[in-house]
């Protein structure tokens, strides 16, 4: 049995960015999505500020999703009260037709994804659902914590996480180094940002989804 993670997100306030803007943001977010998956179909942008993505490896999944929720507040104008978000639908399960894009395809994870996005309330910014209702509400309540936690970040902290995340074995000077900023400034940042609190919901989570899906 494969089981794949598809994720269906919106990018909030994108509508108040200039045709200039959207324009660049649109083309920069399909190169980072892109960047995310196995090949360029696997992820898509659709109606402008709606997008979607699919992979194998979903023990990765909540880590892509809080990279794509700092890319857009790292996007936001720091002068403007008015800030980028994104709110993101996971859906885990098993896939019936793979199309010739990521919008073309169907199946259990699909299904997921895509109907329990319609559902989000208007500040939830991740949901994570299984076949298992028992096991997607406690991963619910954990996300609900986070959420919390990620609304909180600033636009620098955010870029610190981003770095994190995206850097290949990371580490505080790597990410220093790319920020031009010392190692303690970004030791103290992550610790704004409690990182080490949402990590250990994520590291919780997705040693359980191994256990559902892998054990």
């Amino acid at each position: 049995m494969k089981i794949y993670g598809v994720v269906t997100g919106d990018i909030k306030n994108f509508t108040r960015l200039s045709d200039q803007k959207r324009g660049k943001l649109v083309s920069d977010t399909e190169h980072l999505l892109r960047s995310m998956v196995r090949q360029p179909m696997d992820a898509a942008i659709f109606r402008g500020d709606s997008y979607q993505f699919i992979t194998d490896n979903i023990s990765d999944i909540l880590n892509k999703c809080i990279r794509l929720i700092c890319w857009f507040k790292m996007n936001s104008d720091k002068h403007s009260v008015t800030r980028l978000g994104t709110r993101l639908s996971i859906g885990i399960g098993e896939i019936a037709y793979l199309g010739k894009n990521v919008l073309d395809s169907d199946g259990e994870a699909f299904h997921f994804s895509g109907r329990n996005f319609d559902k989000m309330d208007k500040e939830e910014i991740i949901r994570l659902t299984i076949f298992d209702e028992a096991k997607t509400n406690t991963y619910q309540v954990i996300l609900m914590y986070i959420n919390m936690i990620i609304k909180g970040w600033t636009i620098n902290q955010a870029e610190t996480i981003y770095q994190l995340l995206s850097i290949e074995d990371s580490t505080q000077e790597k990410i220093a180094k790319e920020l031009k900023m010392s190692q303690p400034a970004v030791a103290k940042s992550l610790r704004a940002a409690k990182w080490k609190e949402v990590e250990k919901g994520i590291s919780y989570i997705n040693a359980d989804l191994n256990k559902q899906y892998f054990a």
